[in-house]
C-alpha cells in the first residue's frame, strides 16, 4: 500500500469500515516498512510514559484507549500534530525501543493537567504493565518530574517547581548528595534521599531517552496510534506519512 492509499484511506474513514482480514493486512504492512526502519530521535510535548515492552497491551486499558491502528515509529511521531474531531485525541505508543514502549501524545487531553491525574495514570500503567515510569520537562519553567511505579504504586519521584521534593528510597544508579565528596551539611542540608533531579538523565538510566534514539538503538515491533475516545474512528486523521 503506498502513503497516499493509506492517507486516503484514513481522510474518508474507510479505515474505520476495515473487516477483521483488510485490519490485518493494515497491520503486516505496519511491520513490514517497521522491520526496515531506522530508529530515529523523538521529542514528546510536555510528558510521556514508558513501559516494559513486552508489557504494552496493558496501556491501552490503563489509560482508556480505543480504535487502535498499527503504524511505524516515522508515522506515529509527530502525533500532536495531527488532526482530532468530536474531542478524540490520537495517542502514539511506539515501537519496543532497547525493550520498552514510550507513549505519548495529546496527553493532556487524554489523562488531565492535575497533578493527581498525572500520578494515577503513572499508577494504573504500572498495575496493567507490572512497572511505569513517567517524565515531564519544562525548562522554560524550571519544572523537572520523574516517577517510577510498580503494581500500582509509586516507588520513587523527584518532582521540582519551586522546592524540590524526593519521594521514596532512591534506586541504585542515583548518586545522592550526601554521599558527594565535597557535601557540607553547614552549608546544605540535604535530605537522606535527595538524589537525582533532572528527568533528561533520569529516562536514561531506567528506560530510554527520546533524544537519543539512534542507529544504536534495538527497536523492534511496530507502534500503535489509538484514540481516548470509543466510537468516533480515524476518519480526517491527517497521519504524516
Amino acid at each position: 500500500m503506498t502513503h497516499d492509499r493509506l492517507r486516503e484511506l484514513l481522510a474518508t474513514g474507510l479505515i474505520d469500515r476495515l473487516d477483521a482480514r483488510d485490519k490485518a493486512l493494515l497491520e503486516r504492512r505496519a511491520r513490514i516498512k517497521a522491520s526496515g526502519e531506522k530508529p530515529s530521535r523523538l521529542e514528546p510535548r510536555g510528558w510521556w510514559y514508558a513501559v516494559p515492552g513486552a508489557a504494552y497491551e496493558g496501556v491501552f486499558e490503563a489509560l482508556e484507549l480505543h480504535d487502535r491502528f498499527p503504524v511505524t515509529l516515522e508515522e506515529g511521531a509527530d502525533v500532536e500534530d495531527m488532526s482530532w474531531r468530536r474531542g478524540a485525541y490520537p495517542v502514539f505508543i511506539t515501537p519496543e525501543l532497547d525493550g520498552w514502549r514510550l507513549v505519548f501524545g495529546n496527553l493532556a487531553e487524554v489523562v488531565g493537567w492535575d497533578w493527581d491525574e498525572w500520578m494515577g495514570a503513572a499508577e494504573r500503567l504500572s498495575e496493567h504493565c507490572g512497572e511505569a515510569q513517567m517524565f515531564f520537562q519544562d525548562e522554560a519553567a524550571g519544572s523537572d518530574v520523574w516517577v517510577v511505579a510498580e503494581k500500582g504504586r509509586i516507588r520513587r519521584r523527584y518532582a521540582a517547581e519551586s522546592d524540590p521534593e524526593w519521594i521514596g528510597e532512591p534506586l541504585p544508579w542515583e548518586d545522592l548528595v550526601v554521599d558527594d565528596e565535597d557535601y557540607d551539611p553547614e552549608d546544605y542540608e540535604a535530605e537522606p534521599n535527595e538524589g537525582t533531579a533532572r528527568a533528561a538523565y533520569a529516562c536514561e538510566q531506567l528506560s530510554v531517552d527520546p533524544t537519543r534514539i539512534g542507529p544504536d538503538t534495538r527497536m523492534s515491533g511496530h507502534g500503535w496510534l489509538a484514540l481516548n475516545a470509543p466510537g468516533i474512528g480515524h476518519k480526517g486523521l491527517d497521519l504524516l506519512v
